[in-house]
């Protein structure tokens, strides 16, 4: 319990710091975003009514104070683009990169563990020498040349999925994941390939042990030792990468929704920085970074999940401090 406290501890100190971080990022950058509503045509009078309106002539501790209270009430401010509430833009665009990064994240955790786990069966063959070849190629692709791929093979010569739009999941769940396989496929072929890399590496890592050479002695095969034994203790290295691809997929979608036209996070960043749109953007911006600190804190807990030593280790070390 202690170790699961003190994780929690860490996500709320690290979330804070992220607040402060991107709150001081905005507000350093150069321009007035009075004068940027309102055009180089205002006058004086309205540019300061405007500062006034957005608290921008009150000191720097007081503006921040002010933007943390509206975000924990759930109040964003207003977009300067779009004249609404940000809170209701980024729920509404959350949604569709939510899914986005979710179809993602399976077919890129199907393809990696289907790859690392042919090539651990396997060994050494002309078809894992070849199968190798084409990880390395995707992950030598970036995701947006895998999209143009994708379009023209699956779009555009076989019309066997859209190249772009999005259709809403509770409206018709099948066409929603039609609308998303290649957007979703774009990510994932290169995250993927990381995933396959480094689960490869770990299960012969692991086959290498003493336990293992046991475990053969006792007159068990490379398959049930794979299964039963090798596969559990070579998932923490593997989660580890777990945690970046998450960062990676979200990375990505600012690219791949603009490409297929989703209505997602990554276009409402677009937008917002074409238009400076200075609330949204900052609003989008501490989204992508909450999301990352999250994946990383359940990280964190699956391993200790998978390994309680890791538990045990960090109880011991905070007992010795």
């Amino acid at each position: 319990m202690i170790f699961y406290a003190r994780k929690f501890l860490e996500f709320i100190v690290t979330l804070f710091l992220v607040t402060l971080v991107t709150f001081a990022t905005f507000q350093i950058l150069p321009g007035n975003p009075a004068t940027a509503i309102l055009g180089l045509d205002a006058d004086d009078a309205q540019i300061k009514a405007l500062e006034t309106e957005l608290h921008l002539d009150r000191p720097l501790s007081e503006r921040y104070l002010l933007w943390l209270k509206g975000l924990l009430c759930g109040d964003l401010g207003n977009s300067y683009k779009y004249q609404r509430p940000v809170a209701e833009l980024v729920r509404g665009a959350a949604a569709v990169t939510a899914e986005l990064a979710f179809m993602s994240l399976i077919m890129a955790c199907i393809l990696g563990a289907a790859f690392g786990l042919l090539c651990s069966i396997k060994g050494k063959s002309p078809a894992v020498f070849a199968l190798e070849l084409v990880n390395q190629f995707w992950i030598s692709t970036p995701s947006f040349c895998a999209a143009v791929l994708l379009i023209i093979v699956f779009a555009v010569k076989l019309h066997v999925f859209p190249s772009m739009g999005y259709v809403p999941f509770m409206q018709n769940p099948a066409a929603s994941l039609k609308s998303l396989f290649l957007p979703a496929l774009s990510l994932a072929l290169g995250s993927g390939a990381v995933l396959a890399r480094y689960l490869k590496t770990s299960l012969e890592a692991e086959q290498k042990k003493d336990y293992v050479r046991t475990l053969r002695a006792k007159g068990l095969n490379r398959r049930q030792i794979l299964l039963s034994h090798t596969m559990r203790n070579s998932l923490i290295p593997v989660l580890t990468t777990l945690g970046m691809i998450v960062s990676e997929i979200l990375g990505g979608s600012i690219i791949i929704e603009n490409i297929f036209a989703l209505p997602g996070i990554g276009r409402l960043v677009a937008t917002s920085i074409s238009s400076r749109d200075f609330p949204l953007l900052q609003s989008l911006v501490l989204y992508l970074a909450a999301i990352t600190v999250l994946c990383n804190f359940l990280v964190d807990l699956l391993y200790s999940i998978i390994d309680p030593r890791i538990r045990k280790f960090a109880f011991a070390s905070g007992e010795r401090k």
